[in-house]
């Protein structure tokens, strides 16, 4: 595919698997899932569950940014989180970085995510 780009950024957690940051085909971009890692340390960042959620957030901004986007270009978003009970926080936080009208979204129950997180990520971004 020749239209196909591999986005990556500093300024997010580097891949810690086989996987890109994100990869844009055309106008759509694909981003990978985003942990609440600190990306200077690539340690899972202190404090609460909203703590945790604003970084996860922070980490998709700036592959949106770096893809030629931004958090209210993404079109669908998925949330894994290991307790549901934490979903109205997800709202609190998802609000402060997002403005109507929001992305397609779905909040999936999972029972374990990498290093341990209660919260992942994953996004579409389309760029016109």
């Amino acid at each position: 595919m020749s239209n196909k780009s591999i986005i990556q950024t500093d300024a997010a957690p580097e891949a810690i698997g086989t996987y890109s940051q994100a990869v844009k085909a055309g106008d759509t971009v694909y981003l990978s899932g985003q942990i609440p890692l600190d990306p200077e340390t690539m340690e899972v960042v202190a404090g609460d569950f909203a703590d945790k959620t604003r970084r996860v957030f922070e980490n998709l901004k700036a592959v949106c940014e770096a893809a030629g986007g931004s958090l209210q270009d993404i079109v669908k978003l998925n949330i894994y989180m290991t307790d549901l009970a934490n979903f109205a926080t997800v709202n609190e936080v998802m609000a402060t970085y997002f403005q109507e009208p929001y992305p397609a979204r779905a909040a999936i129950g999972v029972a374990a995510l990498p290093k341990g997180v209660p919260v992942e990520m994953d996004a579409v971004m389309v760029i016109s």
